[in-house]
């Protein structure tokens, strides 16, 4: 490679890094507008996202992706009440999906959670959320939600 060319390396930067306008684009991009009618974000109304857990992938002026985790709790039947760490959205802008940002974006918030000690849940794909991060939904068939789940989602 040429000396005068430059290396232009995808940097992770803690997500009040970047604009709260930018992220929004962007989650609209790889989500749709209509993205707020889903359960996850119904959980999360009226709460702020975790600083510490919650990241931007940036190259230069671009942002390519985000992860947000957001601080919620599990109340059972029987009164116990568990604080949990609720992974997502995480987005890759659609012309850099595919390409490992988005897993490097989970492994980021997963180990920050872990290093604290928090217990992590999301609404996803269990394939793959399963297959790269251990997720599944074997401890959740009980849970109640405010809004319309499929069951083998909440992981």
């Amino acid at each position: 490679m040429p000396a005068d060319q430059e290396v232009v390396v995808t940097e992770m930067v803690p997500i009040d890094s970047v604009t709260n306008d930018a992220v929004e684009q962007l989650l609209d991009r790889a989500f749709g507008s209509d993205r707020h009618q889903r359960t996850a974000y119904r959980l999360r109304t009226g709460l702020t996202p975790i600083p510490e857990l919650s990241f931007a992938l940036i190259e230069g002026a671009a942002l390519w992706g985000t992860i947000q985790c957001w601080p919620v709790r599990f109340v059972g039947d029987d009164s116990r009440d568990v604080p949990m760490v609720l992974v997502g959205p995480v987005a890759v802008t659609p012309e850099r999906q595919q390409g490992g940002l988005g897993r490097r974006l989970m492994q980021a918030a997963l180990d920050a959670a872990d290093s604290r000690g928090l217990t992590s849940m999301l609404i996803g794909d269990p394939a793959y959320y399963g297959r790269f991060f251990g997720f599944s939904a074997d401890a959740t068939g009980g849970w109640r939600l405010p809004g319309p789940v499929e069951r083998h989602r909440l992981l």
